[in-house]
Parts: C-alpha cells; sequence; structure tokens
C-alpha cells in the first residue's frame, strides 16, 4: 500500500522499488540465503579435526574476503570460525546499499566449490534472485554480475505521471497498477497490467474529449496536429492493439497464465511513458486538457 506522499508525488517511487536503498527486510534476507548456502555449510571446518575440501574452500574464501574486499592484513584473521563469522556480519550490517551488493558479487564470484549434483554458487544467485524480486530490488544478478533491471528512466516516467496527473482517473488506475506490483505478501500482475491499460485508456479519453474514445480516437485527434514518426506510429499501433483488445490481444494478454513481475513491470512502463507523450503533444498542440 502506498502512503499519502507516494500517492501525491512527494515521495520518490525508488523507495517503493529498491533501487538506491534496501531496507532491513532486503538485506536480512540476503544474510539468510548467505547463511544457506554458505556460513551453515562450512562453518566447523575452521576447526582442524572436520578439514575436508569444503573446509579448505571454506577458509580460502574467507581469506580472500580478508585480503580482496575487507582490505584486511590476513594473519590477523583468526583460526576461530565464530570469532571470523561476526567478523564478516559487522561488515555486513554497517555496509551501504551498494556495498552489500558488492558482497553478494564478491562471494558468488569467488566460490567455486562443485558438488556431485550441485553447483553451489548457481544455487546461491537462483535464491537471491528470488528475494531480489519479492522484495521489489530492481537488481539482479546475471551470470556473476548485478544488473540494474529497471532504469533511473523508467522510474522517472511513473513519477512524471503521477506528479502529471494528479486527482484524475489516470493517476488513481497508475497508483493501482503500482500497489498490485508492489504488494510483497500477493502481487497480482495480471490486476496491475490492467489498470496500466485502463490508464492509458483514461488519458484517451481525456486527449480526444470522447468519455468512451480509445487509444486509436485519440491518436486520430492528435495526427493532424503533430507528425508522428513511422516507426513511432507503428509502436502506438501495437499499444493500440492490446488496450482495443484488437484480435483478442488483450484478452489473449489478461488469460495469460505465466504473468510475472517483469511483464506487468514493461506494460506499467510502457503505459506510463505513453501517457506523458500524449500529454507533452497534446499541450504542444494547443489542446486543451483537462485532468480532474
Amino acid at each position: 500500500m502506498f502512503s499519502f506522499s507516494q500517492k501525491k508525488g512527494l515521495k520518490p517511487i525508488k523507495s517503493v522499488l529498491q533501487t538506491d536503498s534496501m531496507d532491513l527486510d532486503l538485506r536480512t534476507a540476503l544474510w539468510n540465503v548467505l547463511g544457506i548456502y554458505y556460513w551453515d555449510r562450512f562453518g566447523r571446518g575452521f576447526s582442524s579435526a572436520f578439514r575436508s575440501q569444503e573446509s579448505e574452500e571454506a577458509i580460502a574464501l574467507c581469506k580472500t574476503l580478508w585480503m580482496w574486499h575487507f582490505k584486511l592484513p590476513v594473519d590477523l584473521m583468526r583460526n576461530d570460525w565464530i570469532a571470523v563469522y561476526k567478523e564478516i556480519r559487522t561488515h555486513f550490517f554497517a555496509y551501504s546499499w551498494n556495498e552489500v551488493y558488492d558482497f553478494i558479487q564478491f562471494v558468488a564470484a569467488n566460490f567455486k566449490l562443485e558438488y556431485p549434483n550441485e553447483h553451489l554458487n548457481n544455487a546461491f544467485i537462483v535464491a537471491c534472485n528470488g528475494i531480489l524480486k519479492q522484495e521489489l530490488s530492481t537488481y539482479r544478478i546475471v551470470g556473476e554480475e548485478i544488473v540494474q533491471i529497471t532504469s533511473d528512466e523508467e522510474i522517472a516516467e511513473i513519477e512524471d505521471v503521477l506528479r502529471m496527473t494528479k486527482n484524475s482517473p489516470v493517476q488513481e488506475h497508475i497508483n493501482t497498477s503500482l500497489k498490485h506490483l508492489s504488494s510483497r505478501n500477493n502481487p497480482d500482475y495480471r490486476n496491475s497490467i490492467k489498470e496500466s491499460i485502463s490508464a492509458v485508456e483514461s488519458i484517451s479519453a481525456i486527449v480526444s474529449n470522447k468519455p468512451n474514445a480509445s487509444l486509436g480516437d485519440a491518436l486520430k485527434t492528435l495526427e493532424p496536429k503533430i507528425k508522428l514518426h513511422p516507426s513511432l506510429k507503428i509502436a502506438f499501433e501495437k499499444l493500440y492493439g492490446y488496450t482495443s483488445n484488437a484480435d483478442g490481444i488483450r484478452h489473449a494478454l489478461l488469460d495469460e497464465a505465466n504473468l510475472d513481475f517483469e511483464d506487468a513491470k514493461f506494460m506499467l512502463v510502457a503505459c506510463s511513458a505513453f501517457i506523458n507523450y500524449l500529454i507533452s503533444k497534446s499541450v504542444k498542440a494547443g489542446i486543451k486538457i483537462k485532468l480532474s
């Protein structure tokens, strides 16, 4: 659920879609995954009585962390797992949000032990990506690199719509789409997509000054007054297919069983960008827009 400030555009969506920050839930979940896939497996390996290949790999990883990540003298690393673990934990929970991602990436890239039916790093990466998706991080691990899947430009498109369409049906639809997308306990991607499309339908009716106007009607209203690039026109016609249910496209989309975060996010960003474009072009063309 969005706060009053977020709905009014006074608090950035970046704090909801975790882009330049990391809340405690996400940080703790990532630490727990590190525990499951690394620390819990080889903690006792520091005792010579339990030395194994796994233990040697664990010690090698910790030494690598000390030398190249923490930049500490390796001779100060104690031969006591509890002490080493506490040191690692202290660093992790003191890190800034970006340093946590540095740490995650470093560990995945520097522990190479393979088990008979499992590559530990691959399993760790899959688990991390599940957490990142659940907690609405805009980052994912691809290969051994952490990459941003939702850019600042995409977020800006959503924030611009919320700012420019205050107290209008367009803003209400975009807010509802975001609410469905960002629910951590029960995300509803299908209805998020539906609300994004409804926002386009709403701005189309406003721009064309016709209560039941389609996106196609809005484009016809604008076309004599602005020059659409051929490639843009094709892209808008494709979007029109989704919004008008032409040839059953919209029905087929919303009936798709495997809709996920990426599908809903794409439609939210695409629809937001188009709404911004339509408003901007309408204003330049001298078309009066009554949003509320």
